[in-house]
């Protein structure tokens, strides 16, 4: 397959917030064109060391190897009773063919939490299956992987040639509900889904994503697919160790009335283990979602709130059914 359909884009010019270069809008319009056309993108340049994304990774694969009775101390309470977490924590993978972490903000408080009562922002003590150290390099990726992402947000409200301060209208950061998951593909003994499409046996299910950008660090092992718009054939996404993998939303589809379309993806079969490690960047949950966001001159509060936006969205996820 044609591994130059996902473009790879060098963002390093826009990082802090330097968009007004003419190398920089020469990189928010690749962004654009990215976005228009395949909806996925690959970034370097993106300021997070791989050093640091191979340090989250091995906490990762050695969560996953500890024991079921340590990663359920984790687990939404559908799983542990003990547990008061619904939408945050670890799921097995008798759900959907693979194990999952979800992880909100690490700086949220449990007292935080409780105060403001809100299904979707919750109080996840990780020390109780992971060690210290590694809760303090989550809390570091999660920061880095965050400030990234609303950087891209960014480089897309300047499309607009509107202020990019209005993301902070979009994002609060002890508000938002982005969700930093480990996606663990076992050995597994059969594919979850076989595509009507074309036939292929599939780790994962045919899916868009719900929120303005996933940005994903790839297994070596790869298995990532992106389907054409048009034409509907399968892409791989090439695997590059010092790339991260961008893809637009429903979210972003919604509040650019269509512009940047979320895009159909899947992961292959893979009888070997895998791990992967997507970043949902998500918008505060009160946060009102309207066509005029990113069009009309002045920022319209009216409109549903992403909450219920991401409530109708998540009822096609399996794993979601909690």
């Amino acid at each position: 397959m044609n591994k130059n359909y996902i473009p790879t884009i060098d963002v390093s010019k826009i990082l802090n917030n330097k968009f007004n270069s003419i190398a920089s809008k020469n990189i928010i319009n690749k962004i654009n064109k990215a976005c228009v056309e395949v909806g996925f993108f690959q970034i370097i340049g993106h300021g997070i060391k791989l050093s640091n994304i191979n340090k989250i990774c091995t906490i990762g694969e050695k969560f996953f190897e500890t024991s079921f009775q340590n990663k359920l101390k984790l687990a939404p309470r559908k799983w542990n009773k003990k547990n008061k977490n619904f939408y945050r924590g670890y799921f097995p993978n008798d759900v959907n063919g693979k194990e999952g972490l979800d992880l909100g903000d690490l700086r949220v408080t449990k007292n935080y939490s409780e105060k403001l009562n809100n299904q979707y922002i919750e109080y996840l003590n990780i020390k109780k299956s992971l060690s210290k150290k590694s809760t303090e390099e989550l809390s570091k990726y999660f920061d880095n992987i965050f400030n990234l992402s609303e950087t891209i947000f960014k480089a897309i409200i300047k499309l607009y040639n509107k202020d990019t301060d209005i993301s902070k209208k979009a994002f609060s950061r002890l508000k938002t509900l982005s969700t930093l998951r480990f996606n663990y593909y076992p050995n597994q003994t059969k594919p979850v889904e076989i595509s009507e499409q074309d036939g292929v046996a599939l780790g994962c299910e045919t899916h868009v994503d719900s929120g303005i950008f996933t940005i994903l660090y790839q297994n070596k092992k790869g298995g990532l697919q992106v389907q054409n718009r048009k034409s509907k054939k399968w892409y791989d996404v090439p695997f590059n160790k010092k790339a991260l993998v961008v893809n637009t939303g429903r979210a972003l589809e919604y509040l650019s009335k269509g512009k940047f379309k979320a895009t159909n993806h899947r992961v292959l079969w893979n009888k070997q283990k895998r791990l992967s490690v997507p970043f949902f960047f998500e918008p505060s949950y009160d946060f009102k979602m309207n066509h005029g966001f990113l069009n009309q001159p002045k920022t319209n509060s009216s409109g549903q709130s992403y909450e219920k936006f991401l409530n109708k969205s998540l009822k096609k996820f399996i794993e979601y059914q909690r």
